[in-house]
């Protein structure tokens, strides 16, 4: 709409004009209705336009420029509500971290992934998980192809849960059940996954002894000073209930024992067998009544009978599990990393006495690799790896942690979408924050259970160590993907369980084929990508048959002896 303000008889009168259709479209229906009088001052002011070219010209080009203005004008305003709502706008979860303590969120939903596909937008994000500072950054949305390709699980060819024992494993569990006079003590040490395996080994000891299961002992751990007990950890009443037709468990030692002098074991020795440990332990046991075990962690054999490795399973994935309290808050976590779309979830092995105990080089600095080599030298019982392998031949031998770096290069090859969100678990890594740099510039959305956490939720854990990892390891098994960057307890734990429960993404890095690639210079991005989905096709989460390698863990690998499908036949 044009306006004009008239000299002389046309003062302080607004007149209108005819336009083009492709202009009226930029106009609204309400300035096109006028009275009688406003015709005829269009019709005189439609004839000094006829008589003046110049004036004609003028109103033409004005036209087209208010036109363009009516069109721009919403995304020129430097303050529109459009625009506000936008930057206002996070995908991330922004946490105030002071001396450990968090900012409570009002609404979890504003902490998801949203999964609709949409064109890029501009949004603040700002991750705090190392006291982050906000930035304007490009973001994306899930869109079609590699990135929806990343969170397809592998196919677990019908595999279920199939723990169905002989029938002479049956008819030994009547007599072992109404067992009264032999009781087997055990106190398990270190960490709670090292805790986990070795109450899964104790309830298998029980059963071939034929005794009684006092509930096992936690030690505390000296490092980090944790006097958590079983039940603080564990449901101990799932624990006795489904084990019920298997071994008897108690919680304390009967009345008539509590005097009895424990016949504690000086130590077994690794991979004992089940013949082993009767022939060592059976005479003393009937004698004194009270067994005592201590040192179980990775002693009992990992080939067993198929009713024991039954056994095994049904300790480690039905039994076990974590208290109510624990559960529930790790469900909890859980739900905020998917509330909308899927996550991510890796457990690093950055600390510095895995670099210590590696005898790996950081990947970091001089100053971080130093602080390590001085840690080795102090104390050179940590060191697990070769002594007489230098740094860079561990590392192509597959024997070091990945870096955040290769991590993130590694995430990236396989596909995996920017805007994902990950979990980290794992503790707190040696060089702090800049240790994540590289996962946080390529994946700004990383957290860990103190960013996602209310501040009072994890307060009652804050020096319970086993409570907190037991977090990590549910939100880590309930996740769309896993990856561990080295291996161990925890690893090897999640891995079993989530093959337990339907092969569930898992992405196992092929160290010793892969590295040599990322010393490749020549190779371009494309080249490396292709190169790196070839390498893990097969190491996605899909059913491993345990037979195929000895001394593989049944806990890990519960193929075939644990689960079974259409084509295979329960393992008796």
């Amino acid at each position: 709409m044009g306006t004009w303000k008239k000299k002389n008889s046309y003062k302080n009168k607004v007149s209108y004009i005819s336009v083009p259709a492709q202009i009226i479209k930029s106009v609204s229906s309400s300035s096109l209705t006028h009275n009688k009088s406003s015709k005829k001052n269009t019709t005189k002011f439609l004839f000094l336009l006829l008589r003046n070219p110049k004036l004609w010209a003028f109103c033409l080009l004005s036209l087209s420029v208010l036109g363009i203005v009516s069109r721009l004008g919403p995304c020129l305003s430097p303050s529109g509500p459009h625009q506000e709502s936008q930057l206002q706008s996070s995908d991330s979860i922004a946490y105030t971290r002071s001396n450990s303590t968090h900012a409570e969120i009002p609404n979890a939903d504003d902490r998801s992934l949203d999964m609709i596909p949409k064109p890029p937008v501009a949004v603040v994000e700002k991750n705090e998980t190392f006291g982050g500072d906000s930035k304007l950054i490009i973001t994306s949305k899930h869109v079609l192809g590699d990135e929806n390709e990343f969170w397809k699980q592998p196919d677990g060819l019908g595999y279920k849960p199939c723990l169905d024992f002989s029938s002479a494993y049956r008819r030994e569990s009547k007599r072992i059940v109404r067992e009264r006079r032999k009781y087997l003590m055990v106190v398990v040490s270190g960490g709670m996954n090292q805790q986990k395996n070795q109450i899964v080994d104790a309830v298998v000891i029980a059963r071939i002894l034929g005794a009684v299961l006092v509930v096992p002992v936690l030690q505390v751990n000296l490092i980090w000073g944790d006097e958590s007990e079983f039940s603080d950890i564990f449901d101990l009443e799932r624990f006795k209930s489904v084990l019920a037709d298997d071994v008897k468990i108690v919680s304390l030692l009967p009345a008539n024992k509590i005097m009895t002098r424990p016949t504690e074991d000086g130590g077994m020795p690794f991979n004992a067998s089940p013949q082993w440990i009767r022939s060592h332990y059976l005479k003393r046991f009937n004698r004194d009544g009270v067994l005592l075990l201590r040192r179980l962690d990775s002693r009992l054999s990992k080939d067993l009978p198929s009713d024991l490795q039954k056994l095994r399973c049904k300790a480690a994935f039905e039994a076990l599990k974590f208290s109510p309290r624990v559960m529930e808050l790790g469900k909890k976590l859980a739900e905020r990393m998917r509330s909308k779309g899927p996550y991510i979830a890796l457990h690093l092995r950055l600390e510095k006495d895995v670099w210590v105990r590696t005898g790996c080089l950081t990947g970091l600095s001089s100053k971080y690799d130093e602080i390590a080599r001085l840690e080795g030298i102090k104390r050179p019982e940590l060191l697990t790896a070769k002594s007489s392998m230098t740094p860079n031949e561990r590392k192509l031998a597959g024997l070091c942690p990945l870096n955040a770096k290769e991590v993130t290069r590694l995430l990236r090859a396989l596909g995996a979408p920017r805007d994902a969100r990950i979990y980290w678990a794992g503790g707190e890594p040696l060089g702090g924050k800049e240790a994540l740099r590289p996962l946080t510039s390529e994946f700004p959305h990383l957290y860990n259970k103190y960013d996602i956490a209310f501040p009072l939720e994890l307060k009652p854990f804050a020096k319970r160590a086993s409570i907190m990892a037991a977090i990590d390891y549910i939100v880590c098994k309930e996740s769309d993907v896993f990856m561990a960057s080295h291996g161990g307890n925890m690893g090897r734990a999640i891995q079993g369980h989530r093959a337990y429960e339907g092969h569930k993404k898992l992405i196992t890095p092929n160290k010793r084929q892969m590295l040599p690639y990322f010393l490749n210079k020549t190779m371009t991005e494309t080249e490396f990508e292709k190169m790196m989905k070839k390498l893990h096709r097969q190491s996605l989460g899909q059913p491993e048959i345990r037979v195929s390698k000895a001394g593989r863990d049944v806990t890990k690998y519960p193929v075939p002896e644990c689960m079974c499908n259409n084509q295979t036949t329960p393992t008796v």
